[in-house]
């Protein structure tokens, strides 16, 4: 059974991230008193109407104070700005945690507005739809997922430990790295994907010989597990990509080599180079499956909503 770990909790951002945690908190009594802050006035009200955090707030200062767990859950590109906001209303030995899915920035912009009473733990839940807003939230976004903390050299033991049970205590599997080596990982499992995403379906809608309607009516599972990805908010991705453009520009330049050799393989009828592919990514797929990150189920467990 989960119990109070922090007595006070802020969410900074009640997006899909946000109003998760807010769900899972409440369910598993994490802390007993969970505030909110939002830049947005629609999304204040509407937060406050389902009862989303006990508290909300106009301010990121006002959200934070006599807080003993501040999480940014806004795009990595407001963060800089929030943090030096938020910065004197800290009480001392407060935890303050991201969920941005860069590090490295992250370190860069929030880390020197700092005060050195309180304890910076980035971090990275590797869960996500494409849906967003205060209403999209569900409490097992993060079940069975992992998080991803990146505690900088001589973070406090305890303030990390304490740290790592909120997220397990939240469902998630909790893991260690630096703020460069998440960087690059999640360069290649999730900013390269996005980034191919977009392209592909701004390239469909940009084919003058085929409709939009035609795309639409004639999309298979592939090409719709794409527009899925794509829809995503514009917003965060800008900022990823913006905020980790090293590690994701060396991606894609293995990438772009990697897909000469496909085109090379079409060109001149290798079928065997085009197999020998597939059938290694294939194995990926299964390995995905194999650790419980996804299921055998067709059309990737997804049921097509009800009318």
């Amino acid at each position: 059974m989960s119990s109070v770990l922090y007595e006070r909790v802020a969410l900074i951002g009640l997006g899909l991230i946000g109003s998760s945690l807010a769900h899972v908190i409440r369910r598993e009594k994490l802390a007993n008193h969970i505030s909110g802050h939002t830049r947005s006035e629609e999304t204040r009200a509407i937060a406050k109407r389902i009862g989303l955090t006990d508290s909300i707030h106009e301010t990121a200062a006002a959200a934070v104070k006599d807080a003993d767990l501040v999480i940014l859950a806004i795009p990595v590109g407001a963060y800089g700005k929030v943090a030096e906001e938020i910065s004197p209303h800290l009480k001392p030995g407060v935890t303050v945690t991201d969920v941005g899915s860069v590090k490295s920035a992250v370190v860069r912009d929030v880390a020197p507005h700092m005060p050195s009473a309180a304890h910076f733990i980035p971090g990275h839940p590797v869960a996500g739809t494409e849906q967003s807003g205060p209403e999209s939230g569900f409490a097992d976004l993060f079940l069975n997922r992992w998080s991803i903390l990146t505690p900088l050299p001589g973070a406090d033991a305890a303030a990390v430990a304490r740290l790592e049970k909120f997220w397990r205590a939240c469902g998630s599997n909790v893991e260690q790295m630096t703020p460069e080596h998440h960087d690059m990982v999640l360069a290649i499992t999730s900013h390269l994907p996005h980034l191919i995403a977009y392209n592909i379906v701004a390239t469909a809608a940009d084919i003058e010989e085929v409709t939009n309607s035609e795309v639409i009516k004639f999309s298979a599972g592939g090409f719709r597990d794409f527009t899925r990805i794509a829809a995503s908010d514009p917003t965060m991705w800008r900022d990823v990509f913006l905020n980790n453009k090293e590690a994701v520009l060396e991606t894609l330049g293995r990438f772009s080599e990697d897909l000469s050799v496909l085109q090379r393989a079409i060109r001149w009828g290798d079928g065997d180079t085009l197999f020998n592919l597939f059938t290694r990514s294939r194995e990926v797929r299964r390995g995905i499956i194999a650790a419980g990150q996804e299921t055998a189920a067709p059309d990737f467990g997804r049921r097509a909503p009800k009318e």
